[in-house]
């Protein structure tokens, strides 16, 4: 096993905490990590049905699916910077126009397709591409820390939607969303999201990044491989059931009896340990075989799903499984975003983890209409932990089959600057 060595770390902190801080206010991490706690509110407020509200989640899943795209070809031709700070600005005003869905359930899909829209230029692909970027030897690690971020978020903002709306309405709920954006990662991203990078070590100050510099594979060579594939089929089964459940647990809970302030207390354990799980994983893909660091890992929310369904009442096992959803949730893309960067190399990153995130966010697309039809013919979760538990195993035991680490030359081909 390699020997930690915090040299990057101590050059690149910054540009950490920025990301940190931007994939937890990022538009996927905001709208569905609050939806849970907004569900049941919306329910009684506006009189819209559980399996019909689920729908609301495919429709951010299809709206990212868009925006990333969008994202990997504005951030390739304009620089991360600019694109960052008017997503940032667009996406604030997106969350507080959903105030407005008020007459049709059609106006909430409409505002959730929209919002990643809006903010583009904050999902996990910018800010596991400026990570890329900085980080070499400990880029596992790194990203691992940046994508804890959405640990935070699920920790945090089911306290800040039940305290939201249980003072005020349901729509304080989405203004406490909009707040976030402009007043926490845009201040950063103005001060710290400069042209500078690390090379070997060492810093070079106002010097754009040549992307192609780097070597790996173009879009069209990774789409004819079948390790991309593999990779693409195995990151969405789990995404898809990890979105099930994220969506569900407190309803879920409730549903046991649970009060709605008692599930938010025990859904922030999934935070914890998602946080957990991305660290963990994170310096041992560094040092071990990610895949199978990653397959281990994946597994866990396979046990969670057997304990909610046979556990009735018993709070400390709900705990337990929450958590191991959590560690599974955890490791899924910071994993995804280092095998892209490992398997195919930094040279056209941006758009290779643009369609992977995309085809992955359609299985998650498909998932809460699937789980709403389920629960709609049960009548209960039980279908959903069924399907959850046999993705939660097929689709981990699929990375085993990635093999060794490809190893690619560098080019002189330059690139637009990445900032």
């Amino acid at each position: 096993m390699k020997q930690f060595d915090n040299r990057e770390f101590k050059i690149g902190w910054k540009i950490l905490i920025l990301a940190v801080v931007g994939v937890a206010t990022s538009s996927s991490s905001l709208l569905l990590y609050s939806f849970s706690s907004m569900m049941i509110p919306l329910e009684q407020a506006l009189g819209w049905g559980r399996s019909e509200l689920q729908a609301a989640i495919t429709a951010l899943s299809l709206g990212t699916i868009v925006a990333a795209q969008l994202a990997g070809w504005l951030n390739l031709k304009f620089g991360l910077r600019i694109v960052t700070i008017l997503s940032l600005i667009a996406l604030s005003i997106s969350l507080v126009l959903l105030t407005q869905v008020k007459t049709t359930i059609w106006s909430l899909y409409l505002g959730y397709f929209l919002v990643p829209l809006a903010g583009l230029g904050t999902l996990q692909i910018t800010w596991s591409h400026l990570v890329n970027l900085w980080f070499v030897e400990n880029r596992g690690l790194a990203l691992a820390i940046i994508l804890s971020g959405s640990g935070l978020a699920a920790a945090g903002l089911p306290l800040l939607i039940t305290w939201s709306v249980s003072t005020w309405n349901w729509q304080a709920g989405f203004i406490a969303l909009s707040l976030l954006p402009v007043l926490i990662a845009l201040p950063l991203t103005l001060l710290w999201l400069l042209p500078v990078r690390v090379e070997s070590g060492t810093v070079t100050a106002k010097q754009p990044i040549s992307q192609n510099a780097a070597g790996g594979m173009l879009l069209a060579e990774a789409l004819r491989s079948w390790r991309f594939w593999l990779c693409n089929l195995s990151m969405t089964l789990v995404v898809a059931c990890v979105v099930g459940l994220v969506t569900n647990i407190i309803p879920l809970l409730q549903d046991r009896g649970l009060s709605a302030v008692e599930a938010g207390q025990i859904f922030s354990a999934f935070g914890i340990s998602l946080i957990f799980g991305r660290l963990v994983v994170g310096y041992l893909i560094d040092r071990l075989w990610a895949p199978g660091v990653a397959s281990i890992a994946l597994l866990m929310p396979a046990v969670a799903c057997l304990i909610f369904a046979l556990s009735s009442g018993n709070t400390a096992l709900y705990v337990l499984a929450t958590m191991l959803v959590g560690i599974g949730a955890g490791a899924e893309f910071d994993i995804a975003a280092f095998l892209i960067a490992k398997y195919f190399g930094m040279r056209d990153y941006g758009r290779l983890f643009g369609i992977h995130l995309g085809l992955i966010t359609a299985g998650a697309a498909a998932a809460p209409l699937l789980f709403g039809a389920l629960y709609s013919m049960t009548g209960d979760y039980s279908g959903l932990l069924i399907f959850s538990t046999v993705c939660f195993v097929v689709g981990p035991l699929m990375l085993l089959l990635l093999g060794s680490y490809p190893v690619f030359r560098q080019t002189d081909t330059d690139a637009a600057p990445a900032f």
